[in-house]
């Protein structure tokens, strides 16, 4: 007995890695709550789609900024802001997960909520502030980054256009907080069915939230809370 007791150590001392990552990796749902309330939480701001010449005069900011007036203040959140000149920005957040299973499917959901004074009937150069503001959400397990394409700046995986959704970025809905709204006010977004994803050999995905945007104008919003389960 002894002796299979020692065979069995030692198969395990072999293949160490394997033995460890079989007690390791999750086999449950794997939940993220992004709150910001004292970091960024790993998520990183990017835009994309643009001409190379506009680069510079797109105002892009972000940062980890106190929610604006009438919210409360002492509260902080992920603030991300731009100028649509090109009539077709996009604005993102993205952030690394790592520890899942290697090639394994998995389902992601989304739960976005996030501070807008952006009214669904306001009307603005190109399209509406609010309801031309199309909130998206996905996983990928590339890395979303925007890349040279000609004489442009494109995101690397498919996202669809403004309105449009692809498989693994759909939209949640628009920006547009109600009607007639002239302050910041909190509004939920989330998916409507779970988005399909396949991790790489390493066990990773990486998630993405932004705005597809076809109005021209300036966009500041406060990303509060971001949630995915993954399963």
């Amino acid at each position: 007995m002894k002796q299979v007791k020692w065979a069995v150590a030692a198969f395990c001392l072999l293949i160490g890695a394997a033995c460890q990552n079989d007690e390791v990796v999750p086999d449950g749902p794997v939940t993220i709550n992004s709150d910001f309330k004292t970091n960024t939480d790993g998520w990183a701001a990017e835009i994309t789609d643009y001409p190379l010449d506009q680069k510079d005069i797109l105002e892009f900011q972000s940062g980890h900024k106190a929610l604006p007036a009438p919210l409360d203040s002492s509260k902080k959140a992920f603030m991300v802001s731009s100028h649509n000149r090109p009539d077709d920005l996009f604005m993102f957040l993205k952030k690394k997960v790592t520890g899942l299973r290697p090639n394994q499917t998995y389902k992601v959901s989304f739960e976005v909520e996030l501070a807008s004074m952006y009214a669904n009937n306001s009307a603005g150069i190109g399209g509406s502030p609010g309801s031309s503001v199309f909130l998206k959400a996905g996983a990928s397990t590339i890395e979303p980054k925007s890349v040279k394409e000609g004489n442009e700046y494109r995101l690397n995986i498919p996202k669809g256009n403004q309105a449009e959704d692809s498989d693994t970025v759909p939209v949640l809905g628009t920006i547009g907080a109600g009607d007639d709204v002239t302050q910041y006010k909190l509004i939920q977004r989330k998916t409507e069915k779970p988005i399909t994803v396949k991790t790489n050999d390493a066990g990773e995905l990486w998630l993405l939230v932004g705005t597809d945007s076809g109005f021209e104008g300036v966009t500041t919003l406060y990303y509060n809370t971001i949630k995915v389960v993954i399963e």
